[in-house]
């Protein structure tokens, strides 16, 4: 299985290149950007991120000032923007409280206590959190989400209603724990989810995993 894992990776990367994950100026961006993110597109995200860097609010003490309301209408192009502002608002009262604001204090925890941590926090669920320690704490939590469950399942390698744990137990069971590599392979599985394993008409033929896939296309498997 490893070297069926590192295989689909080499190819990935051949096919698209590094992606560069995940965008963001500091640790904490990369915290909002994740929160963000939830059921929306990352270029809404950058229009809302956008618009807290222009008010000047774009760190722990900034947001710390505002009240839900007033964050909302700053995030308004990330959708679902009262939800997200009380979970903005959530994750810096937890960090002003319980680490002084400071991130550092933080990412002193040991990895699995930090997750548990981060669960912890209101609107802070697995894909949030593994992605806050992988791309903001440089820990070495695989992040897995809808577009990991479509292609390993096309692949024939999971259940399509496989659950969060198990699916992450697939890569962190065989592959190395190195961060860098579970970055970039998180990053190329959703750009191939997105432009080629799509949900509707997947482009088959054109697909650098094509050899050896268990997906017919027109048979509707997801």
């Amino acid at each position: 299985m490893r070297r069926r894992l590192l295989d689909i990776y080499e190819r990935l990367f051949a096919a698209y290149g590094p992606q560069g994950w995940w965008p963001g100026d500091s640790p904490f961006e990369v915290i909002v950007g994740a929160i963000l993110t939830q059921n929306t597109a990352w270029t809404n995200v950058e229009k809302a991120m956008a618009n807290l860097r222009a008010a000047h609010v774009l760190t722990p003490a900034g947001l710390l000032e505002l009240t839900a309301e007033e964050i909302a209408p700053l995030i308004r192009p990330a959708g679902y923007f009262n939800a997200k502002a009380r979970k903005l608002r959530a994750f810096v009262e937890f960090l002003a409280q319980g680490h002084g604001g400071d991130l550092n204090s933080l990412w002193a925890m040991e990895t699995a206590p930090l997750r548990e941590t981060l669960l912890g926090i209101h609107g802070v669920g697995p894909e949030t959190a593994d992605s806050i320690l992988l791309y903001a704490a440089g820990r070495p939590a695989f992040v897995v989400d809808a577009y990991t469950r479509r292609v390993f399942s096309r692949l024939g390698l999971v259940s399509d209603t496989v659950g969060y744990r198990d699916l992450q137990a697939l890569f962190v069971e065989h592959l190395p724990p190195d961060v860098p590599l579970f970055n970039e392979y998180h990053a190329l599985v959703v750009r191939h989810g997105k432009e080629c394993c799509r949900k509707r008409q997947p482009t088959c033929d054109v697909c650098p995993l094509r050899a050896g896939c268990a997906y017919t296309p027109g048979s509707g498997n997801a």
